[in-house]
């Protein structure tokens, strides 16, 4: 107690303070927390699906964001008319703002011109939100005669970091996917077959070496009537390398802590982006 002899009550208040601050800056600066929701989505059971995707959510601690799959509250369908998720976006709504953390995760909806889309939300707490159709509709499965082709490609931005928002087949089509140096990472969310796992798990670590970026790839688990999943949720960094990645084939939550700042510095030592092929993407 001898050292403190001279420091009133107040000085070790503003001591205590300032070490706190420097503590948990560095922290923050450097870090995003996601976290990957890879559920099993019950066929066509919107509440159900809910009702467990929120479950899960509620089991974790601070995290900055939540991704769920593809079409996480129905199973991915291609069969019918698009629904009105009203309900299934005020859920999102909902737990973006109860757990302060951005959401992200594709539902069918019907717009109001009557067109069907497999339309990503990327819910901020602020409850400003990013939407993304899926461009590449899948017509090996039969997405296409369903559903309407995005025109746009989307980067959402949330805590000063950009995304490129993807959805499943998107997956496969580098072109559409090139970093121009507009984004830091990309989010593609999915429900990929047990019989392409390998590609899933090869593609994911292409885009990441060729756009020097994460990526965050969340898939779901169980079946549904044409197809099983296996998951293989997974985060690689912009070196090809795993960060973070689903144990086994069951439903779970992967978490990974993104630095990008150890990211951009890779980046300004090996500019392989400085070096990519210009051409302008028509949309």
């Amino acid at each position: 107690m001898h050292k403190y002899k001279n420091f009133t009550i107040k000085n070790l208040q503003i001591e205590f303070y300032v070490l706190l601050l420097q503590a948990k800056k560095p922290i923050r600066e450097k870090t995003m927390r996601v976290a990957l929701i890879q559920t099993d989505i019950q066929w066509m059971d919107t509440e159900q699906n809910m009702k467990n995707a929120e479950r899960m959510i509620n089991s974790c601690s601070y995290t900055d964001m939540f991704i769920l799959p593809e079409m996480w509250n129905t199973g991915f369908i291609a069969s019918h008319d698009g629904l009105v998720q009203d309900a299934a976006t005020e859920w999102m709504k909902k737990m973006s703002r109860q757990k302060n953390a951005a959401l992200c995760g594709s539902l069918s909806v019907k717009s109001p011109d009557g067109k069907n889309y497999n339309r990503q939300y990327f819910v901020r707490p602020d409850m400003e939100i990013s939407v993304y159709d899926k461009r590449h509709l899948f017509s090996y499965g039969g997405e296409d005669a369903y559903y309407h082709a995005g025109e746009r490609r989307v980067v959402a931005e949330y805590l000063s970091v950009r995304f490129l928002l993807l959805t499943c087949y998107d997956l496969r089509f580098p072109v559409w996917s090139r970093n121009a140096n507009d984004y830091d990472a990309i989010i593609c969310v999915a429900n990929w077959p047990e019989s392409r796992q390998h590609v899933w798990d090869t593609l994911l670590r292409a885009r990441a070496i060729e756009n020097q970026c994460y990526v965050i790839g969340c898939n779901r688990v169980g079946s549904d009537p044409k197809c099983t999943y296996i998951g293989h949720s997974a985060v690689i960094d912009s070196r090809g390398r795993t960060v973070a990645e689903a144990e086994g084939e069951c439903e779970q939550i992967i978490f990974a802590d993104l630095d990008f700042d150890s990211q951009n510095r890779f980046r300004q030592k090996f500019p392989v982006l400085d070096d990519r092929d210009a051409f302008k993407l028509e949309q």
